[in-house]
């Protein structure tokens, strides 16, 4: 009866402060608050503990909590994110506001006070050095090869695919954004070529095949590196494609005639970002071309630090900066902007087809990561779609030179 009574409480609290409601709830006792909008999704509160998470970290941390632990859940993903991230309810006076908060800790005080999920990473030491980027990229990429192969294409591409010049399938559009990074490379047999962040090879092993270059690439996720080598043999150009496992930083001066960046930028942060592009000056030849293919920020204001969820379930230490502030990075190195190009609708489909292929293999991502883990990729991909379609992100592509 008591349980009873707590969620009667917080309901009625609901009701009374927020009378526009795009949003039903639904309480682990039977109760029940109804949405004032037609087609509005319904957030399960399946116990307590979903209303103690958010108390203790009243953010979209403490809301993501509770979906990862299963406490809370939702009919509807795509629908319920666009109100968590979009419904602005109406100003609450301070006893409101207390009413409200009484409410919820009456109705959360059976949860106790509940633990942060075994998945969420608080990574230790210097932000962006060597080693704690390696614990970084390791956490993202260790959930494995096979749960990524379950929503990329073919080619294991996992960077914004090109489907405004016409790509119908994701095969073919990653296709295109391949071959778009190689022409503005200006590649030609025999050239020696660096591919910073290589994933699993996909830019390595198209640029060896079809314009006879030789590549190394560099990665700092051991299974990345494992596969990425075993899809360069079955390519057939392990004469010509080397896998490294390496830090960009950890690179002696070099003698490349084209470097490719594609979607590892993002990852380098504003602490390192002039160490960066410097490193990447220092490694290319007099002449020679980079083209830098990164995620931008396109709110200059932009903390990505307040994004909890994210850097600590998904992308440790993401940090997305301003094309202008990665522009300037690579100027003061001494780079010439030779061409500009922005794929922000790009990646968004790019990401739907993600979202559909991961959601047409739920019952195998469970196998493979688990249920905790297939809930985070869900939620993740589907907020990184909504970021490029509102605008709030964008992806370009930047190719400079050195000169000679």
């Amino acid at each position: 009866m008591a349980l009873i009574r707590a969620s009667w409480l917080l309901g009625r609290e609901l009701e009374r402060l927020l009378p526009a409601r795009p949003f039903h709830v639904r309480f682990w006792d039977g109760g029940v608050v109804p949405a004032t909008a037609p087609s509005s999704p319904t957030f399960d509160v399946r116990s307590p503990s979903a209303l103690a998470h958010f108390l203790r970290a009243p953010s979209s941390l403490g809301l993501g909590r509770a979906y990862v632990d299963g406490s809370l859940a939702v009919d509807d993903l795509d629908a319920a994110f666009v109100v968590v991230d979009e419904w602005e309810p109406r100003d609450l006076s301070r006893p409101e506001q207390a009413r409200l908060g009484l409410a919820l800790a009456v109705a959360a005080a059976p949860a106790g006070i509940p633990e942060r999920p075994s998945l969420e990473l608080l990574l230790r030491g210097e932000m962006h050095s060597i080693e704690r980027d390696a614990a970084a990229v390791r956490y993202h990429y260790d959930v494995g090869n096979d749960f990524f192969a379950l929503f990329l294409d073919e080619s294991m591409t996992y960077s914004c695919a090109v489907f405004s010049r016409g790509a119908q399938t994701l095969e073919e559009a990653q296709a295109t954004k391949l071959e778009l990074v190689a022409s503005k490379l200006g590649l030609e047999p025999g050239m020696q070529v660096l591919d910073v962040g290589c994933g699993w090879g996909s830019f390595a092993i198209h640029a060896a095949k079809n314009h006879g270059v030789h590549v190394t690439g560099v990665t700092l996720s051991p299974s990345q590196a494992e596969l990425a080598r075993q899809r360069v043999q079955d390519a057939g150009v392990a004469d010509r494609v080397e896998i490294r496992l390496s830090d960009y930083r950890q690179l002696n001066a070099g003698s490349f005639d084209a470097i490719a960046s594609i979607g590892m930028a993002e990852h380098v942060g504003e602490s390192q970002i002039d160490v960066y592009a410097s490193s990447l000056f220092r490694l290319l030849k007099p002449g020679g071309f980079l083209l830098n293919h990164a995620i931008a920020a396109l709110d200059p204001a932009h903390n990505p630090h307040e994004d909890d969820f994210s850097m600590r379930y998904v992308f440790p230490d993401g940090e997305p900066l301003p094309l202008s502030r990665m522009q300037l990075a690579l100027e003061r190195a001494g780079f010439e902007t030779v061409h500009v190009e922005g794929f922000r609708m790009d990646y968004a489909t790019t990401l739907q087809h993600w979202v559909d292929r991961l959601d047409e293999h739920l019952d195998r991502a469970r196998e493979l990561a688990g249920e905790d883990r297939t809930r985070i990729w869900r939620l993740y991909l589907r907020a990184a779609r909504h970021g490029f379609e509102t605008g709030h992100t964008s992806v370009y592509q930047v190719r400079v030179r050195r000169s000679a």
